[in-house]
């Protein structure tokens, strides 16, 4: 399954790190929010293996304090690219959890 975020396809979206790969790329983490199950960008981050990246990030509790259902998705790709990605979309979505 995909959900698309800015104007990438990414894998997931899912309920759990288990969905999720020890690969190269970017991570979304969505709220879901209202009656409609519309998704909101909490957080947007990369890493070299997104799956141990997610399982133990420190802005976790920025996360859960949100109050929301939490998803996670990911594009998996080198470097250079989930850079430019992860840069584009935090200026697209401003997430809220995204302060370093």
């Amino acid at each position: 399954m995909t959900i698309q975020i800015g104007n990438y396809n990414f894998e997931g979206e899912f309920t759990s790190v288990d969905g999720l790969q020890e690969r190269s790329g970017v991570y979304a983490i969505l709220g879901v929010t209202g009656v409609n199950g519309d998704r909101k960008v909490i957080d947007v981050g990369e890493s070299a293996g997104v799956w141990s990246r997610v399982r133990a990030h420190d802005r976790a509790p920025c996360w859960q304090r949100q109050g929301l259902q939490l998803r996670v998705a990911a594009l998996y790709c080198d470097g250079p690219t989930r850079m430019k990605v992860e840069q584009e979309l935090r200026a697209r979505f401003n997430p809220t959890c995204g302060d370093r």
